[in-house]
């Protein structure tokens, strides 16, 4: 462990939880009955898109249980997933072929 006790750990937590908590739903409230310029609704569209690879990227290109080193089945799965996705823009379809590709790829490595 790191020396800090169970009790600061926890406030750390709840507090940041809370912290993270209210930044976003003050977001909500300031503009919750009001309406978005067009250029802003165009703009917030793109959010999901761009959140989820990059939560996505650094597992597949450094994942920390490999100590940092890439890992074939995982760049094999995050490139089906990418190809499958813009073929058949299916996210599910992508998901599962992306993982049927790094759990084949892990069960023959």
């Amino acid at each position: 462990m790191t020396g800090i006790s169970d009790v600061t750990a926890w406030a750390a937590i709840i507090t940041l939880g809370f912290g993270t908590y209210f930044v976003r739903a003050s977001f909500l409230l300031l503009a919750g009955g009001r309406e978005f310029p067009t250029w802003a609704m165009r703009l917030l569209r793109y959010v999901p898109v761009t959140v989820l690879p990059a939560l996505a990227a650094p597992m597949a290109m450094w994942p920390r249980a490999l100590e940092g080193e890439t890992d074939p089945a995982r760049i094999a799965g995050a490139a089906v997933t990418i190809a499958v996705g813009i073929l058949t823009r299916s996210l599910l379809g992508a998901i599962v072929a992306g993982l049927a590709t790094f759990l084949a790829l892990g069960a023959l490595f």
